[in-house]
């Protein structure tokens, strides 16, 4: 057990996941963080993430920071995606070696498995073929990092524990319709859409001063705020306001409540130690030792959007636009190893959307 003064840093503490662990942590007494923004620490800036480690002297760390986005994102920015990434994971794992770290939790994705992947995907179908191409940098970094923790744990002896997460959604999402994940990018643009059919244009101004579009905000003029909304699909089709969404929707996705994966991620920080993982050996060969977090249930995105609608309270019409890519047509956990250890999720997607928009439209009018 990690005791309750122990220094603790989260790396990413503002984001989606790390929020989600920092507040996992507060609500278990643990009191003693070193916390830093992006803007006190940039953590692709060896010098500096060298100098912070040497100072501060954490005993434990989460490693949830990231460059992280949806499909166009990952498609758009490679350079960035792997660049930014590869960086980030090289700086934290080092000092945390150089600098004793009693343990760390490496945050991942589930993007990290072959795009033909055998469903349920289990830890072992790691490098077994070709990554889905939109997201392949993204993947390769998180890979990379995974085995950085693995391959130091057996050189130096380190307890670098790393998780692979599925599709998360939750409070502190990112709903930048750029770079946004899919149910985010869903959740505000019928959101908008709604706004849009009861002409709710104080609403509208509302959302755009807080996530401004192309630098388009709500003091941006009508027309303006029009023609951003149709280049992201948000328009009027005759008397009905339309939302087009890429894809066919036939994709099916795991969606797993971020406070849920901090919960998760807390949990194996506490109660699992890497040679406990180390239960299937090839010859001498240690590898797949990092854990899926996810529920081990699937949606497609079509019925996904229909639920987010109905929440919503949109009574627009839906487009998929398959002149879109869908992207891996399944993507599903195998979650048995994470069950295995004494963790299970509790939280149904119906009533985390509901949560998700309940937050999302109170930090409109908070902001």
């Amino acid at each position: 057990m990690i005791e309750k003064n122990a220094k603790i840093y989260v790396a990413g503490h503002r984001g989606l996941v790390g929020s989600a662990i920092l507040k996992s942590l507060v609500s278990k007494g643990y009191t003693n963080f070193v916390l830093r923004t992006h803007q006190e620490l940039d953590l692709t800036d060896q010098k500096a993430v060298s100098e912070f480690f040497a100072k501060e002297k954490p005993e434990y760390v989460f490693l949830a920071a990231a460059k992280v986005g949806g499909i166009v994102a990952n498609n758009t920015y490679r350079g960035q995606f792997i660049y930014e990434n590869l960086m980030i994971q090289n700086n934290v794992i080092h000092q945390s070696y150089l600098n004793n770290v009693k343990k760390l939790v490496f945050l991942g994705s589930s993007c990290i498995y072959p795009k033909e992947a055998p469903q349920p995907m289990t830890e072992n179908t790691l490098l077994t073929g070709p990554l889905e191409y939109t997201n392949e940098p993204y993947a390769i970094a998180k890979i990379a990092g995974l085995k950085m923790c693995e391959s130091y744990n057996i050189q130096y002896g380190t307890n670098f524990i790393a998780v692979m997460p599925t599709n998360l959604y939750g409070l502190n999402d990112n709903f930048n319709l750029e770079t946004s994940h899919v149910l985010p990018a869903i959740l505000r643009k019928v959101h908008l859409g709604k706004c849009l059919e009861n002409n709710a244009w104080d609403i509208i101004e509302q959302d755009l001063n807080v996530r401004p579009i192309e630098g388009v905000s709500g003091s941006s003029s009508k027309t303006e705020i029009l023609e951003i909304l149709a280049k992201y699909g948000i328009k009027k089709v005759g008397d009905v306001v339309q939302v087009e969404l890429w894809g066919s929707g036939k994709p099916m996705r795991e969606f797993l409540w971020s406070q849920e994966m901090g919960d998760a991620t807390v949990f194996v920080m506490e109660s699992v130690n890497f040679f406990d993982l180390v239960d299937v050996i090839h010859g001498k060969e240690i590898k797949n030792t990092h854990i899926n977090i996810g529920t081990g249930i699937e949606i497609s995105i079509k019925d996904v959007a229909n639920l987010v609608k109905e929440i919503v309270e949109f009574s627009g019409s839906l487009w998929f636009n398959t002149d879109k890519p869908d992207g891996t047509m399944r993507k599903l956990s195998d979650v048995s190893k994470l069950n295995s250890l004494g963790w299970q999720h509790q939280v149904e997607i119906e009533d985390g959307l509901k949560l998700m928009y309940a937050w999302y439209t109170e930090y409109n009018i908070l902001n």
